[in-house]
């Protein structure tokens, strides 16, 4: 086997002549990742809206573009991409306002859940929008070099895969989830079962638990998760937003094991968040006990949102042919959230009915 870990693909191509980006929404995301990342790309950001006018100026000085006064008038910018930064409820609204035949990418979750993820697709067939979904954990040069070493056979076939995250999320950047009855799993961990899908597919089913703490109003938190895939795969997740008692013991990883090899992957963004850490990526490719270190171009803050819009344009202009996370793709993804809530709704068996044995 020929490993050479700087032969692993870490970014996308950029497309050669990059559409005008128009965003709706001011959010803390823009500022930190979309238009870093866009600027970083040289992707051209023409300006964006968002209802509160003074936020948007803000921020839209803060990167020399337009802050438009309405929705129309955003969406009327000429051969543009639209950036759909917006919370979930709003994505259908956003959608139905933009011309038809448009270029858009949506912000995860696609929806707020799967009846609002259906809606999103029916619109965008109905207005013949292209559509993808901003599940940019695909494109970061962790994730990308990852997937390679998988195509390359130097993992075999994955068998094993565990994501285990300790850490302390300061939600409070984030106000408009106050009083949204579906947080962890919708806009969190939903990157991760993306993921997993991306490499393993479609799970046959899946057993979660999801909940809050008692520190704090959030609605989830903390989720376990088992992702069933037969008899042969195991996937299960462990996430804990709620681990404050310093860095020492904090994670976020994903451990990966195949016939042949294995893979380490830490998420660094997330831990000490939104100033982060590096990323990493380590891989024994030969089922021994040799690690090595991928060394990584650039992190999933804000690389990978510059190859998740590089995707979309370079698709819209003729030079991709397959459209990473479609909303058709995407609805899969929601499916499997939908039914990650359904299962920790659904009642455990009780270890009373268990006596019944003992007494006969």
């Amino acid at each position: 086997m020929n490993f050479d870990p700087v032969t692993l693909q870490q970014s996308w191509p950029l497309p050669a002549r990059p559409r005008p980006i128009v965003t709706f929404g001011a959010g803390s995301i823009v500022g930190d990742a979309h238009y870093p990342a866009y600027r970083k790309g040289g992707f051209p950001i023409a300006g964006l809206f968002d209802p509160d006018m003074d936020k948007a100026r803000r921020l839209a000085d803060g990167w020399g573009a337009a802050a438009y006064a309405s929705i129309t008038e955003a969406a009327a910018v000429e051969d543009a991409i639209f950036d759909l930064a917006t919370p979930p409820s709003r994505h259908v609204d956003v959608l139905r306002a933009l011309p038809e035949g448009s270029f858009a990418l949506i912000q995860k979750p696609m929806g707020s859940d799967l009846d609002e993820a259906s809606a999103i697709v029916r619109v965008c067939r109905e207005r013949n929008i292209t559509a993808a979904v901003n599940f940019q954990l695909r494109f970061a040069p962790m994730m990308l070099a990852l997937k390679d070493a998988i195509a390359k056979g130097w993992l075999g076939e994955v068998i094993d895969f565990d994501a285990w995250l300790a850490l302390d999320t300061p939600w409070s950047l984030w106000p408009f989830l106050a009083g949204l009855p579906r947080v962890e799993i919708a806009m969190h961990s939903i990157h991760y079962l993306d993921l997993i899908r991306q490499i393993l597919g479609n799970p046959l089913g899946v057993y979660a638990k999801t909940l809050g703490h008692p520190g704090h109003s959030v609605a989830q938190t903390r989720t376990s998760a088992i992702l069933d895939y037969g008899d042969t795969t195991r996937c299960s997740l462990s996430i804990n937003h709620d681990h404050k008692y310093g860095r020492k013991f904090q994670a976020c990883e994903f451990r990966l094991c195949g016939t042949k090899g294995a893979a380490y992957v830490k998420l660094g963004v997330n831990l000490d968040y939104p100033r982060g850490e590096p990323d990493e990526l380590m891989i024994c490719p030969k089922g021994g006990s040799d690690w090595v270190n991928v060394p990584l171009k650039g992190g999933w803050f804000p690389d990978a949102f510059i190859g998740r819009m590089a995707n979309l344009q370079r698709f819209a202009s003729g030079e991709d042919k397959e459209l990473v996370s479609s909303v058709e793709d995407g609805w899969h993804t929601m499916a499997l959230v939908e039914a990650a809530y359904q299962a920790s709704a659904a009642p455990a068996t009780p270890l009373a009915n268990m006596a019944e044995n003992l007494h006969g």
